[in-house]
């Protein structure tokens, strides 16, 4: 039985990122994005189908060509996992720039000099 695959899984390939990135604006033809690149059409195919099974992409016959075309919305589910870490990582950087402004504020301590030896 296959995992089913979700969309961290289409975004973890650079490939699959380029193709998303191709078809964010408008549908494009599956011939011209298996020129974009120099691997296999059979491994473009085979990127697309993941993209597809992630809900990133609807691939629709037009004629005799299929075109393929981005949905978006279902990124939505990344933005929100990283925002939960951007929000956790933010309030930290503020406490640490909050601690050394402090520590500015301090009066500083004067240095002990060692004594030299004669």
């Amino acid at each position: 039985m296959e995992a089913r695959r979700d969309v961290f899984q289409a975004i973890a390939d650079p490939t699959r990122r380029a193709i998303i990135g191709m078809i964010a604006q408008q549908p494009v033809n599956v011939n011209t994005i298996a020129e974009k690149f120099d691997v296999s059409r059979q491994a473009i195919s085979l990127h697309l189908k993941i993209l597809s099974e992630c809900g990133l992409l609807n691939i629709q016959q037009q004629g005799r060509e299929r075109f393929c075309e981005a949905r978006l919305d279902k990124l939505n589910e990344v933005h929100e996992w990283v925002a939960q870490y951007h929000k956790l990582w933010t309030g930290r950087m503020a406490a640490l720039k909050q601690f050394v402004e402090q520590e500015e504020l301090l009066p500083k301590s004067p240095k002990k000099h060692k004594k030299t030896k004669k």
